[in-house]
């Protein structure tokens, strides 16, 4: 349950009710209109295919105290900014837990997600120093091939000081695309921006419904981090049903994956408090 609470409890309570009612609705006409839109323009090389070829800039030297450096990636003594897509990073991965190297294939997804950010690579390397950290990154890949996603989540969150489950799920997303056969629903990136659209997404649904209290339980719900492992099932469930939503309007080719809709949300496609596209979507 969230924030550790029980079923019985109230404000738990409120949070599932809010939850049934996104269930139940999904994605209001200007959700589906929007991401429409910016599959035919922007990111139109995502529509068939999926977002393998969705890319992040990163400069290889600024990454120098990173290893194991993923085999695949430029080379760091690189200065210049260098772009890698989600198709490589999950070949990377792939050849690194054939490997065994667990902490190669976190460098490899850790990279991707913090792109050119400054403080990424100390970062990576504090995680990356704490004890236990490869240990516990090998538990969360026999756990995925074995029990899924959702246990996995349950099993990293807390278990490495610095790994938070923003970074933590992209390692999981790239290693379940990594797997020949996932266990139960694909591991999906859940962070801050993506979190963002899903408490506005479910504080527009609790509204219309009149769920009491549903902007403060959305919030409370979907907050900025920190999410439980139930939390983390309920995402992959909405996003799920989001995509065969789509697909049932014709959005999308069937080859593209339910990271398509993480991908629209991130990018800011769709702004669910008002109901069109957002400003400034980036292809």
């Amino acid at each position: 349950m969230d924030a550790g609470r029980t079923r019985g409890d109230g404000r738990q309570a409120l949070a599932d009710a809010l939850d049934e009612e996104a269930r139940r609705h999904l994605l209001p006409p200007a959700a589906v209109d929007a991401i429409g839109v910016w599959l035919a323009g922007p990111g139109a090389r995502y529509a068939a295919e999926g977002v393998g070829a969705h890319a992040v800039a990163y400069v290889p030297a600024h990454w120098s105290g990173a290893e194991p450096w993923p085999r695949g990636f430029a080379g760091r003594e690189q200065t210049g900014t260098v772009r890698v897509s989600r198709a490589r990073v999950t070949e990377a991965v792939r050849d690194a837990v054939g490997r065994g190297a667990w902490a190669e294939a976190l460098v490899a997804s850790y990279v991707w997600g913090q792109g050119r950010t400054g403080y990424g690579p100390h970062r990576l390397e504090a995680v990356l120093a704490e004890p236990g950290a490869e240990e516990a990154l090998g538990a969360a890949v026999a756990e995925l091939r074995e029990r899924g996603a959702v246990a996995a989540y349950r099993g990293l969150r807390g278990t490495v000081r610095g790994l938070g489950p923003a970074f933590f799920t992209k390692f999981l997303y790239f290693l379940d695309l990594a797997e020949p056969a996932p266990v139960g629903p694909r591991a999906l990136v859940l962070d801050q921006r993506v979190a963002r659209v899903v408490r506005a997404w479910a504080q527009r649904v609790g509204a219309a419904a009149g769920v009491a209290s549903a902007a403060g339980t959305a919030a409370w719900t979907w907050s900025d981090g920190g999410w439980t492992a139930h939390r983390y099932a309920v995402y992959l469930e909405l996003m799920s049903a989001a995509r065969a939503q789509l697909a049932d309007a014709g959005v999308g080719a069937p080859a593209a994956g339910v990271d398509l809709v993480e991908l629209a949300f991130f990018q800011g496609v769709w702004d669910p408090l008002l109901g069109t596209e957002g400003p400034g979507r980036r292809a």
